[in-house]
């Protein structure tokens, strides 16, 4: 057999261009797979840590409430006792004072509004989602002002 003639052959082209095909095929398969991976284990941290991005209870959200085991690392809520500038003092739970920072990419929202700092007030209630910095203030990175407790309603827990 002649490998010249072999190799010019329709049939080994095919062959070729086939085995070519299903590496291309299997390659992105395999990102595919990768990509899939990485976002599942994105997922998964993601809600294991649920309870300390957001405030929420230590054990989870399948234990009992009635302890009120709630984080407040990464943000508060309560009404605003005093603004100086780009700082807030909040009264949080338990009546501790917290200092927030406002910074230039910080979002205030006003139920779907977005407000500037300029428009917040005294006694307005908001909840602040940040981070600590080393003095221990929360550099804000979102607000929120919820509307005022009705008179009705006893305030939630630190309010």
């Amino acid at each position: 057999m002649d490998f010249n003639q072999f190799f010019r052959s329709k049939i080994f082209k095919i062959t070729l261009l086939t085995i070519g095909l299903l590496i291309i095929i299997l390659l992105i398969f395999q990102a595919g797979m990768l990509v899939g991976f990485k976002k599942a284990g994105f997922s998964y941290r993601w809600g294991e840590n649920y309870h300390r991005n957001f405030a929420g209870p230590r054990g989870g959200f399948f234990q009992d409430f009635a302890d009120k085991d709630f984080i407040e690392a990464h943000g508060v809520f309560g009404p605003i006792i005093k603004i100086d500038g780009s700082t807030l003092v909040i009264k949080g739970e338990r009546d501790i004072e917290k200092i927030i920072l406002l910074k230039d990419d910080t979002v205030i929202k006003h139920f779907q509004d977005t407000i500037k700092p300029g428009d917040l007030k005294i006694d307005d209630h908001i909840i602040v989602i940040g981070s600590p910095n080393d003095a221990g203030q929360i550099e804000a990175k979102l607000i929120r002002v919820l509307p005022p407790p009705s008179s009705g309603m006893p305030p939630p827990p630190g309010m």
